[in-house]
């Protein structure tokens, strides 16, 4: 049994077993290294030294001997925690395998110092006995040949080499150094193989590795291996650096981003996030600000391309998160802010008088100057951007955000100003200067365009309005034991101030949602009242907020009433202010409405409404003679009238006199305060303007025979005739011709019958049958009735075509009334010419009815006949069942059977080719098809076959003249049962025939 020494040893017995491989093991020193089973390998490379396969094959042989010996080795008397120091070389047999293999390997490479494979194998051997067993990752598809460093370093990160075990580096600090001896061996000889230098690199990733060599000795590998090995492949190494460098963390990470980042600024956001990381024992919040706000300025100039796909914006934004959460360390505080600012504002200034300044002479006592400003730095041909402090990383100054902020964010991106402003407000709020967050909250409140960045930095502003009365409030609850009486009433005054600011920020919201919407457009006419509804009862402001608005407001780019300001604005004086407590101020309203008369508006009518609002006035305070002057200044008409009313290349001033709606009122005003004759110049030059619509001469007429100059009044109406073409003037000869037959009656039956036919002559077919109608009314009433027949057969051939059916019905129903029946068989043959198919039938009814009434029964039949043309049985079943109902009334079996024979001919004719094919397949199918179908007769079956298909069933057949009227039942239960009655049968009996 072991004893408890050897289970339990020292650290120096167990360094006392290494180094194994220094001095080289041999045969001399290490006697066991060579048994009598290895002696033919040895003479057999003592006659082959230089050949390379027989020590490639003699070094395989030897490492799987070892490894069979190893696992045939029993258990180890060590315990856990010693193998586990161990590693790989716990066991004798293991530490006797690494001699025998580092004798073999020496020895080889004594013939082959520069073979890469054998160099290869050596160290990866060596690697195997001091690092432990490597885990081997699976990998999924292939690696991009030149990766980006960010996706270099992400695979990388992937591919980074674990291992199992390992030899402990205090324990085995003499194999670890001997191992990196042998690497520093490989170099010598093969210093441009990146295999043997990633090797060499990653021993220093092991947890094991002795802080001897994982610090400063790997830093300066990295570095040699960077000056070694050709550019082409500093992607490879300087992938691991990275790494590397993050996993140290510290100065270490910084030095080495730094320098990476002179050469490649891809990986800067992702330096960034490691300086800021929580994991990071000394964050460096400052250089991370200045770093991302280096990207941004670039990106924003297009000189960068964010890796992640970032915009510019969103660089800004964290660029701005930084500042907020790291407001101390980043940025100036209040004096430094303004002295700051002081300093680019009195340099913005120098450089703009510097840039009004005369150009100065290209050459002076003929020596060549400078002309085109300072020496400007250059890269591939581009110009660089000149140095800048803030956005140098090694710089220790601190950043003046508010100038950042104002320059690279609200200037640059003006729709995000919200996210900008409260951004700004957070970083002073952070930093402890709760009245400069104030001031930057009601900057960013004066200056936003939309609302949703109002929203946003009003409910920023309120938050922190509440925040710091909630603070107060606890204070006060919960005091501290240092605070007097004096400190408590200071708080209770602070959060007394606190509150009714906080109150009048409520209470301004209408007022600063107004100001961003006039902001985004002060022309626009209905914020600019809603300002004024908000300011209510307090005239002084409304005054204010009109005037304001009037002087503001662009009248060509107004929105829709911008008169209305004027109007309203005088109407304020009027009342008397809002409530109207204040004395009329008719003279402030006149000066206000006279101003508005010289806007330029954007149309006509906005002026014309104008001089009619100012007329109102002065007729509601009874001014009606200066209502009158006022119209008549407004009314002036110019020498030249041929101006063009939609030329909006005039002032609206030129075309007023145009204006139908000013005209209108006028009108209106001397109707109703002036005299007659006044009223009637004000309605001739209307008409002399040629401006009048048919309204202004039906007014006119009206209003002349009122007072009763008819005459006059009916001169207007022929004017109005003249002016207007159809169907205007349609309108105007109806009420012309009422009014005139009303007067007249049948005294003037010549000049009405002129008027008439005057109307009638231009009149379009759609128009004329009214005033066809009152003429042949008038004739009736007053004149002929002959004339009256032929006014309503002249009207048969001028009407449209939709009104013909009426006019013939009007036309049978007077003809019939004056001359009797048998006088209008001309008009219904004329009709029956003249309408169209679909009103044929009605008539020929109508005309039916007419000769049966009579007795002229085969006329009627005849008509009955020429209708059936155009009947479709389907469609028009009335028709149809008139004439039924006639033969069986006055007719016989034959005239019975030919009814029915054009029926079915009618169907058929109306029958689509597509329909009728229809029934014969359907037919065929269910097997129904007769003898006389199979065989074509003559064209009369043909038709009944067809209306046979068409109606799905039996057609209806001619009854035998000697069958009996009277239905038996013995006859109907005879019949078969699937056999379908004709509804068109008649039952005639012997006795009749």
């Amino acid at each position: 049994m072991p004893s408890a020494v050897s289970q339990n040893p020292t650290l120096g017995s167990l360094t006392s077993n290494f180094p194994l491989t220094f001095p080289t093991p041999t045969p001399t020193t290490h006697p066991d290294l060579v048994s009598t089973k290895d002696l033919h390998r040895e003479e057999d490379l003592l006659r082959n030294p230089f050949s390379f396969r027989h020590w490639w094959t003699a070094i395989q042989n030897v490492k799987e001997a070892s490894a069979a010996e190893q696992k045939a080795e029993g258990p180890s008397d060590l315990t856990p925690e010693v193998a586990a120091l161990l590693g790989p070389l716990s066991s004798p047999a293991a530490r006797k395998s690494l001699q025998r293999q580092v004798y073999l390997y020496e020895a080889a490479l004594t013939q082959f110092p520069t073979s890469f494979k054998l160099w290869k194998s050596y160290l990866q051997t060596r690697m195997s006995f001091v690092l432990g067993r490597l885990v081997m990752k699976k990998k999924a598809g292939g690696r991009k040949k030149f990766p980006e460093m960010r996706e270099a370093l992400e695979d990388e990160q992937e591919d980074l080499e674990q291992w199992e075990g390992g030899l402990d580096g205090i324990v085995g600090w003499e194999e670890w150094r001997l191992l990196i001896a042998t690497f520093e061996r490989a170099l010598m000889w093969l210093p441009r193989m990146p295999r043997i230098w990633l090797l060499y690199l990653s021993i220093f990733n092991h947890p094991f590795c002795p802080a001897q060599v994982s610090h400063t000795h790997a830093r300066r590998t990295y570095d040699r291996a960077l000056r070694t090995l050709p550019p082409s492949l500093h992607g490879r190494i300087w992938a691991r650096y990275l790494l590397w460098a993050e996993a140290k963390g510290g100065a270490t990470t910084v030095a080495i981003y730094r320098r990476y980042l002179a050469v490649d600024p891809t990986v800067t956001e992702r330096y960034t996030a490691i300086l800021l990381a929580p994991s990071n024992p000394d964050p460096r919040p400052l250089e991370a600000a200045k770093l991302l706000l280096s990207l941004a300025r670039k990106a924003a100039r297009g000189e960068y391309t964010s890796p992640e796909g970032k915009s510019p914006y969103q660089l800004l934004t964290e660029f701005l998160d930084v500042v907020e959460q790291h407001a101390e360390e980043v940025g100036m505080d209040v004096p430094d802010t303004i002295d700051s600012n002081a300093k680019i504002a009195q340099a913005a200034a120098d450089e703009e008088a510097a840039s009004q300044q005369p150009a100065e002479q290209a050459s002076l006592d003929g020596k060549l100057i400078r002309f085109a400003g300072p020496a400007v730095t250059t890269s591939n041909g581009k110009s660089v951007a000149p140095y800048d402090e803030d956005e140098d990383a090694r710089s220790p100054r601190k950043l003046n955000v508010e100038d950042i902020v104002r320059k690279d964010g609200l200037e640059v991106y003006k729709d995000q100003a919200g996210r900008l402003w409260t951004g700004l407000a957070t970083y002073w709020i952070k930093r402890g200067e709760f009245d400069r967050a104030k001031h930057t909250f009601e900057r960013g409140l004066a200056s936003v365009l939309t609302i949703r960045d109002f929203t946003q930095i009003f409910d920023a502003y309120a938050e922190f309005s509440e925040s710091l009365i909630s603070a107060l409030m606890e204070s006060l609850a919960n005091p501290d034991e240092d605070e007097d009486e004096e400190d408590v009433k200071e708080t209770e005054q602070e959060l007394d101030a606190k509150m009714k600011e906080f109150e009048e920020l409520m209470d301004r919201r209408p007022f600063l949602v107004n100001d961003v919407l006039l902001r985004r457009n002060p022309n626009d006419v209905q914020e600019w009242e809603k300002r004024v509804a908000l300011w209510g009862d307090n005239d002084e402001k409304v005054a204010e907020t009109y005037t304001q608005a009037l002087a503001t407001v662009n009248p060509r780019r107004a929105t829709a009433n911008f008169h209305r300001l004027y109007i309203n604005f005088a109407k304020f004086y009027e009342e008397g202010g809002t409530k109207g407590e204040a004395e009329a101020d008719l003279d402030s309203a006149r000066k206000i409405l006279d101003k508005a008369t010289k806007v330029n508006f954007k149309t006509v009518d906005e002026l014309a409404e104008v001089w009619c609002e100012w007329a109102e006035m002065e007729i509601r305070h009874e001014n009606y003679d200066e209502a009158i002057r006022v119209m008549q200044r407004a009314a002036v008409v110019p020498k030249n009238t041929k101006v063009n009313y939609f030329d909006h290349t005039l002032p609206v001033q030129a075309r007023l006199f145009k204006s139908l709606k000013l005209w209108s009122f006028y009108v209106d005003l001397e109707e109703s305060l002036g005299t007659v004759e006044s009223t009637k110049a004000v309605y001739d030059k209307i008409l002399d303007l040629r401006i009048a619509n048919a309204q202004i001469i039906v007014n006119y007429a009206s209003f002349l025979e009122e007072n009763k100059y008819y005459e006059e009044s009916f001169k207007v109406y022929e004017r109005g005739t003249e002016l207007f073409t159809y169907p205007v003037s349609f309108e105007i000869w109806n009420i012309y011709l009422a009014k005139f037959v009303k007067r007249y009656g049948g005294s003037k039956i010549e000049r009405t019958r002129d008027l008439f036919e005057q109307a009638l002559e231009k009149c379009p077919p759609k128009h004329c049958k009214p005033i066809f109608l009152m003429y042949a009314t008038f004739e009736e009433e007053h004149g002929l009735a002959k004339r009256a027949m032929s006014i309503y057969d002249r009207a048969t051939n001028a009407v449209a075509d939709e009104d013909k059916f009426e006019i013939f019905t009007i036309y049978i129903a007077k003809a019939t009334s004056n001359y009797g029946l048998p006088a209008t068989r001309p008009i219904y043959e004329r009709a029956l010419e003249v309408l169209p198919d679909r009103q044929t039938a009605e008539m020929c009814l109508r005309f039916a009815a007419m000769e049966r009434k009579l007795g002229e029964i085969d006329r009627a039949r005849a008509i009955y006949a020429h209708a059936s043309q155009f009947c479709d049985p389907r469609v028009h079943p009335k028709f149809w069942q008139e004439w039924n109902n006639f033969e069986i009334e006055t007719g016989s079996e034959d005239t019975f059977r030919e009814m029915l024979r054009i029926k079915r001919s009618v169907q058929a004719q109306f029958n689509t080719e597509a329909s009728y094919l229809a029934a014969q397949m359907a037919t065929k199918q269910n097997g129904q098809e007769t003898e006389a179908e199979a065989t074509p007769a003559d064209p009369m079956a043909a038709a009944e076959r067809q209306a046979q298909a068409a109606g799905g069933g039996k057609a209806p057949a001619f009854v035998s003249a000697k069958q009996s009227t009277n239905v038996r039942v013995e006859a109907a239960e005879e019949r078969p049962a699937g056999a379908q009655g004709n509804e068109d049968e008649i039952h005639i009996s012997d006795d009749e025939i």
